[in-house]
């Protein structure tokens, strides 16, 4: 897919805005694939994500006594603070931002799409993402334990993509669709169940 992720991240977040429009005050307090975090948390982690720059990230982190779990918390407390409709109307205000905490550029959309999912598969929402930035970010994920461990998490296994062209790694196979290859990859248990394969069992262990 082409350097420039932003145009990708855009529409994904408009997408997830419109999904989100209708939601009831229940559905907003559904637990998200996120342990701990309800849908409205992931929602304000996602805004919070979208304004960060490197400068307040790392003044952030200073004043939250270098905890990334506190500065987390801190910054979705503010962004939920006025309520759902209040954190979907910021989203949606932020829809087009390009700033970013520091990182790996491919990480930004993989926060796009993995935690519109951690908020779409708790409430039965379908989606489908663009596979060419699906698979960057898996094979990114696979290949790094920035943030979330994904390399040690799949070490000695092939994924194997069902519906593209797509595999990494070597040894007991764990195929199924990249979208669950990328979810499995980053922790998200839910989506061992789409999968298949010799490596499995592998997999779920860990």
């Amino acid at each position: 897919m082409s350097d420039d992720i932003w145009p990708v991240v855009h529409a994904e977040r408009r997408a997830l805005a419109e999904d989100l429009s209708g939601l009831t005050p229940e559905q907003w307090r559904t637990p998200s694939l996120c342990p701990g975090w309800t849908v409205h948390d992931v929602l304000a982690h996602m805004v919070a994500t979208a304004k960060e720059t490197p400068p307040a990230f790392f003044a952030g982190m200073v004043t939250s006594g270098f905890r990334m779990s506190r500065f987390t918390e801190k910054r979705i407390a503010t962004e939920r603070a006025g309520g759902p409709a209040a954190t979907l109307a910021a989203f949606r205000a932020v829809e087009t931002a390009t700033s970013a905490p520091p990182g790996p550029k491919l990480s930004w959309l993989g926060e796009a799409m993995v935690h519109a999912e951690d908020i779409r598969r708790p409430l039965g929402i379908r989606h489908d993402y663009p596979l060419a930035a699906v698979t960057a970010v898996t094979e990114f994920y696979a290949g790094s334990n920035v943030l979330i461990g994904g390399k040690r998490r799949v070490a000695g296994l092939t994924l194997k993509a069902t519906d593209t062209d797509w595999a990494h790694g070597s040894g007991p196979v764990v195929e199924g669709p990249v979208a669950s290859l990328m979810l499995a990859t980053t922790g998200r248990r839910a989506a061992l169940e789409d999968l298949s394969g010799p490596g499995l069992e592998t997999l779920r262990s860990r």
